[in-house]
């Protein structure tokens, strides 16, 4: 029998140690979301003299990101598959690259080697007692990089819950160990406000008993749970979820025993939340945690039944197209995953794909939905994908509608002080 304990006593070490594996020309990839490796990604700046033409890839990450800074230039180039406020002004700076892509499609990257991997910097729990560790909170495109990586550096943090599904690797897949007890990062949770609670409602009314769910972290998602409780025999199939599924678990409104596919199991591939939201999925047998080619396969999230996916956008042009993650040229976010559960849902029997959208921005000074996007925005969501589209002012269903009932009605559910001009604009496009 295999003594792991010994084999992993010999590879604990400094972070300092640690991050010398990285050498010049390496592509290296830091842990996502809340489980990024912090006192690893801390000591990247002890090695910085000696190293030059690093790249650094990551999905979201929600800690710090000194890597980007312009100190760092000829040092560290950050790659974002995903862009967050840690690094979007470094991306529309120039000093930093967005590479878009679907979430279900990233894993394939590591596993194909289209895109080799030299140094995985992760984050996980402390090993179990058969030198297993799981990856916590953060699965997604992280377990396919390392299973993928020439070296594995792990910052093993006896605060990182053991969350289970396809979420371990063996203390003999490290190639140097940092032991850690720094608290796991958090995502603050935020009211929503007047408006999103009236999206929340509309959305809320098209979710029938015994659908599962996929959402994402916000204002909208979470008024959307709040009004849920009327609600029987839900499930969650998601790429990620927060601290308000728990409560509707602890309510008996989310059971999973409805699901088509994994009953009475939450699936997810990462988790952003509380210190209490940490601490009620460790060891949970109801929650897994799978990577994204998994949870964001099409195929896969369109086997549960009546699959309802509720996203975001940033504006919304009067053919239906989507804009997700641009505003104008500058690069706000990503893809994500917004095209694999659109796509999932509207083939699954009963789904409902669904965009939610604040009417306006900037205080109610410009319509998000528009009649045509501005030069540089990028669309994320097709119009031919789209189906759904719901603001405060209602919801309408785009699938299968000519361009003229599209714009008409889009225009019923934009704020009313910009109706008048939409129409305008269709007339004159001869949408109307």
């Amino acid at each position: 029998m295999m003594d792991w304990p010994s084999i992993y006593r010999n590879k604990i070490t400094t972070p300092e140690k640690a991050v010398e594996y990285i050498k010049s020309g390496n592509r290296i990839i830091i842990g996502s979301g809340c489980a990024e490796p912090q006192v690893l990604v801390k000591a990247l700046n002890s090695i910085a003299p000696k190293l030059r033409d690093v790249e650094i890839i990551s999905l979201l990450t929600t800690g710090i990101a000194g890597y980007t800074d312009e100190e760092y230039h000829g040092i560290f180039r950050h790659n974002a598959f995903f862009v967050g406020a840690n690094t979007r002004n470094a991306v529309n700076e120039g000093r930093a690259d967005f590479t878009p892509i679907f979430l279900s499609e990233i894993p394939r990257q590591f596993k194909l080697g289209l895109l080799p991997v030299d140094v995985a910097l992760i984050q996980v729990s402390p090993p179990d007692e058969h030198g297993f560790c799981s990856f916590g909170i953060s699965v997604d495109i992280v377990k396919p990089a390392a299973e993928n990586a020439k070296f594995v550096l792990a910052e093993v943090n006896d605060r990182m819950p053991r969350v289970l599904g396809d979420s371990f690797i063996h203390v003999r897949k490290f190639t140097a160990v940092v032991e850690s007890s720094d608290p796991i990062l958090t995502l603050p949770r935020t009211e929503s406000t007047d408006v999103q609670m009236k999206i929340g409602k509309n959305v809320a009314d098209l979710i029938e008993d015994c659908s599962t769910l996929q959402m994402g972290i916000g204002g909208i998602p979470d008024a959307v749970l709040s009004l849920l409780g009327n609600k029987k025999d839900l499930g969650i199939h998601t790429e990620m979820f927060s601290d308000g599924v728990i409560e509707l678990v602890e309510k008996g409104v989310i059971n999973n025993e409805k699901k088509t596919l994994h009953p009475g199991k939450i699936i997810s591939s990462f988790i952003m939340g509380n210190k209490e939201l940490y601490d009620y999925i460790n060891n949970n047998p109801m929650i897994e945690l799978h990577p994204s080619d998994y949870t964001n396969d099409p195929f896969i999230i369109s086997q549960n039944n009546k699959m309802v996916a509720i996203n975001s956008a940033l504006e919304i042009d009067i053919t239906g197209q989507v804009c997700a993650d641009t505003i104008g040229p500058r690069q706000y976010s990503g893809i994500g995953g917004q095209v694999d559960f659109i796509r999932g849902a509207a083939r699954s029997e009963g789904g409902k794909p669904i965009i939610a959208i604040p009417s306006t921005a900037k205080n109610g000074k410009i319509s998000r939905i528009v009649p045509r996007f501005d030069t540089g925005t990028a669309v994320v969501t097709s119009r031919g994908d789209v189906h759904w589209i719901v603001t405060e002012y209602g919801a309408v269903n785009l699938h299968g509608k000519s361009l003229r009932e599209r714009a008409k009605a889009l225009i019923s559910i934009a704020h009313p002080d910009f109706r008048e001009m939409l129409e305008k604009e269709a007339r004159e496009r001869k949408y109307l």
